[in-house]
């Protein structure tokens, strides 16, 4: 892909998570992912954080899930689109087995997986990717139209 292709301007974001969670988000299983404050809707490049959650390798529902997956870190993994951003209503079942309550759920769709991780230093709250980044990570994509 060209980066002629690619949208101009402001359209996407870095979303960092931590280990295994962006494994269970490539594998298809985690398509929440919670956070403190609420995300504007649209495509985020998913990079996986330096840090690994130790204890939630033992959490079963995450060891089924990343059974077999690499555990990339300090890297962009893939891209996903964020199409809904809400709240479980108080007193109401969570809307997913991965959302946490009193957390904003990010619904992830159209996630894509990148064959090669790209190395990238991230941060917790939405970041804004270089064009070069951007470019590198779609060219590994080159069916993707965002």
């Amino acid at each position: 892909m060209s980066t002629a292709t690619l949208p101009e301007g402001d359209w996407i974001r870095g979303l960092s998570i931590k280990q295994p969670y962006a494994a269970c988000i490539l594998a298809g299983a985690k398509t929440i992912e919670n956070r403190p404050t609420r995300w504007r809707l649209g495509w985020v490049l998913l990079h996986a954080s330096k840090t690994i959650d130790q204890p939630a390798l033992r959490i079963p529902l995450i060891g089924r899930t990343i059974r077999g997956r690499q555990l990339a870190c300090g890297a962009v993994v893939g891209v996903a689109r964020i199409t809904a951003c809400h709240k479980d209503p108080e007193g109401r079942p969570p809307c997913s087995e991965w959302a946490e309550p009193g957390k904003w759920h990010l619904v992830l769709e159209d996630v894509h997986e990148l064959p090669l991780p790209v190395p990238v230093r991230g941060n917790v709250v939405p970041w804004k990717p270089s064009p070069d980044l951007v470019t590198r990570v779609f060219q590994q994509l080159p069916d993707l139209r965002p």
